[in-house]
């Protein structure tokens, strides 16, 4: 693993103090050497109208070639009822347009869920799975991430309090790299 991986991370929520942008920082400082975790926002991307997508804004334009640029892709979500946040499917559908020029295609890919709850975002993650399939993205299927309880888990400077999920999330991140060897 001497090689670094550019990774495009992407979070479901726009909220600026949210547990999702948390928990991104975080694993970038969690991250082992050979990966490079970025955050690539979303929050100016104009929804998705096939319509425009001929005549991109340069805020799509930016998106798509930021995804396009990394050699993989990490989504990090919250759980809006059972299902991914409206801002993130827009966000993915919009990288995966027209047709034939997805800047998702072939980008191997992870997905971390955090919620208040105990559960974890199991919905959220499981149908963003189901959402990365279409559009061709390779989705590490072990270890899982349903991280409960977010709202307990950062202190002020957003560091992840409880040591064993920060070992967990360390864990999860050296399979990653291994995901991203194998799949790139």
């Amino acid at each position: 693993m001497s090689k670094t991986y550019n990774v495009a991370v992407v979070v479901g929520s726009l909220r600026k103090d949210s547990m999702n942008r948390k928990m991104a920082q975080a694993l970038a400082k969690l991250a082992p050497e050979s990966l490079k975790l970025t955050i690539v926002e979303i929050g100016d991307l104009p929804l998705f109208n096939q319509d425009h997508e001929g005549t991109p804004t340069p805020a799509v334009s930016d998106f798509k070639n930021k995804i396009k640029s990394a050699n993989a892709v990490l989504f990090v979500t919250p759980e809006y009822n059972r299902s991914v946040p409206g801002v993130l499917k827009n966000a993915i559908d919009t990288g995966s347009r027209p047709y034939g020029q997805s800047a998702w295609s072939g980008k191997p890919g992870a997905v971390v869920s955090v919620s208040p709850g105990a559960v974890g975002g199991f919905g959220a993650n499981h149908h963003l799975r189901q959402v990365l399939a279409s559009v061709n993205v390779p989705t590490m299927p072990q270890p899982e991430a349903y991280i409960g309880n977010g709202g307990k888990l950062f202190d002020d400077k957003g560091d992840i309090t409880e040591p064993s999920t920060a070992e967990f999330l360390k864990k999860f991140l050296i399979a990653f790299d291994l995901w991203i060897e194998r799949n790139i």
